[in-house]
């Protein structure tokens, strides 16, 4: 359906509708998406939509240390090296 609206860069979770961050208060799972959507916008050089592949409730998500870095997800999705 994205690429028929015409949407240029987008992420997909398979979360609750409105959590698109993720749960409430789980700061470094939100962390995490909202790096992900950072770096599909920056290094995104053709229109991508990239699916999340964490699960709801069951992931562990490390602390973010290096924003310039695109993080695996991001980087697969791209084809790229991570930094």
């Amino acid at each position: 359906m994205l690429k028929q609206v015409g949407v240029s860069r987008a992420l997909c979770s398979r979360w609750p509708f409105g959590q698109v961050l993720g749960e409430p208060g789980h700061r470094l799972q939100q962390r995490t998406v909202l790096r992900d959507a950072l770096a599909l916008l920056r290094y995104a050089e053709h229109p991508t939509v990239v699916d999340l592949p964490y699960r709801w409730r069951r992931e562990q998500y490390p602390d973010i240390t290096d924003w310039d870095d695109p993080g695996p997800t991001v980087a697969a999705a791209l084809g790229r090296r991570r930094l």
